[in-house]
């Protein structure tokens, strides 16, 4: 069957994906971008071809009044609607030339979608609409259900607004997505992020709705579509770059030392003192290294360089000497926690795509609460390992800022 649909149908920032194959498909940004629009008219388009498809939510229930609905729209705006049979008891829509089928199922009916299959062929596609809704393990069954012989390429489609930079989907999809991007793509991964600026079937006042929102994090998540940060979080400064090594500044290299319970974890940082810029080129985070074992470690990242260490283990620092390590003990003393904090607060910290363990901290790093739910000044540790490497190679750094804060005649000199 031959399909010729004006492509003016469509927003022109998705007219590219019509026909993606990348097996992992992610379209997410703001409210109103239209990203849901598109991936129904694609469904339409795709079963059409002989896809079948599983469109999936968290709550079954709501899968009528969204993603059917607007399947069901889609097709009647191309004019295909005399194409498919629509069963909304069974939740499916069947191609009537093809056999093919887009079928619904809700991520709370398991029994469904245990046994959920097509009548003909085998599932060549998922859509997870408001996949931040999921949690990592159902996203796991479901990509298992994507197997079978099939003339096309499977694919696993997700569109989301960016609620928080801790959800899974950062962690397991973005290590290839700089922030500031629009697009970016692997062998296996395509990213497309849009906003509402990218719809052109946006109405006035849907438009100016976004535009008006006073809401910080309303106003970052939903009208610019940028990823959301967590309540209470220590660093709101950084940002995920693709970095080449070349970046300006001076070298630095931190230590956190750790063995069976914790890793040990080295960080190799470039600052730029002009541009106030944390450059964040390469980690290291690994539990149950010898001391040998880590020198070897640390001399393949740094060589020669300084390293600065955690000073509360002296006969480390004397043993990784002995090897050839140039090992620094940092000055700890009352407070150097919060002040090194307030350093790295100051800067503007942009993290290499190599260095996803960076981000998983930085994106989890919060301030603890007292058992009224008010903010203390002390973050909550456990899974700061790299950030505390990154404060130990720029200890040097924050201590000299503040001798530079006085003048000569007030430090008595």
């Amino acid at each position: 069957m031959k399909v010729t649909v004006d492509p003016r149908f469509f927003n022109a920032a998705y007219r590219p994906y019509l026909q993606d194959t990348h097996r992992y498909q992610l379209f997410f940004g703001g409210a109103g971008s239209g990203k849901s629009v598109f991936l129904a008219s694609r469904c339409v388009l795709d079963c059409l071809m002989g896809r079948n498809i599983l469109v999936v939510r968290q709550v079954a229930r709501t899968l009528r009044h969204s993603c059917m609905n607007e399947i069901i729209k889609a097709a009647d705006r191309m004019q295909l609607s005399a194409c498919f049979r629509v069963n909304r008891t069974d939740g499916a829509m069947t191609c009537r030339h093809n056999g093919a089928q887009i079928l619904f199922a809700g991520l709370d009916d398991t029994e469904k979608l245990k046994s959920i299959t097509p009548r003909r062929g085998v599932l060549t596609d998922i859509w997870l609409e408001e996949a931040t809704e999921c949690d990592y393990h159902s996203f796991k069954q479901l990509d298992k259900r994507l197997r079978g012989r099939s003339r096309f390429a499977k694919r696993f489609t997700f569109s989301f607004n960016p609620i928080d930079r801790e959800h899974w989907l950062y962690r397991e999809f973005f290590d290839i997505f700089p922030d500031g991007e629009r697009s970016a793509e692997s062998e296996l991964v395509t990213i497309l992020k849009t906003t509402y600026l990218d719809n052109r079937f946006l109405t006035d006042d849907d438009r100016h709705a976004l535009e008006r929102e006073k809401d910080p994090y309303y106003l970052s998540v939903y009208t610019h579509g940028e990823w959301g940060v967590r309540e209470g979080a220590v660093f709101t400064n950084w940002r995920t770059a693709h970095l080449t090594g070349e970046e300006a500044g001076e070298s630095r290299f931190g230590l956190d030392f750790g063995f069976a319970h914790d890793p040990a974890a080295l960080v190799h940082l470039r600052y730029d003192r002009k541009k106030g810029r944390i450059y964040v080129l390469e980690e290291m985070k690994l539990k149950n290294l010898t001391n040998p074992v880590l020198a070897a470690h640390i001399l393949q990242m740094a060589r020669d360089a300084p390293v600065f260490c955690d000073s509360a283990e002296p006969k480390s620092i004397m043993e990784l000497r002995a090897l050839g390590v140039n090992a620094h003990p940092v000055r700890k003393g009352p407070g150097s926690i919060q002040s090194g904090l307030r350093f790295l607060q100051g800067k503007e910290i942009w993290v290499s795509a190599a260095c996803p363990e960076m981000r998983r901290e930085l994106a989890a790093y919060v301030w603890q609460k007292d058992k009224d739910g008010r903010t203390l000044p002390i973050p909550r540790g456990g899974n700061d390992h790299l950030i505390d490497a990154m404060r130990y190679a720029l200890e040097n750094d924050a201590s000299a800022r503040f001798i530079r804060t006085g003048s000569k005649r007030e430090l008595g000199l």
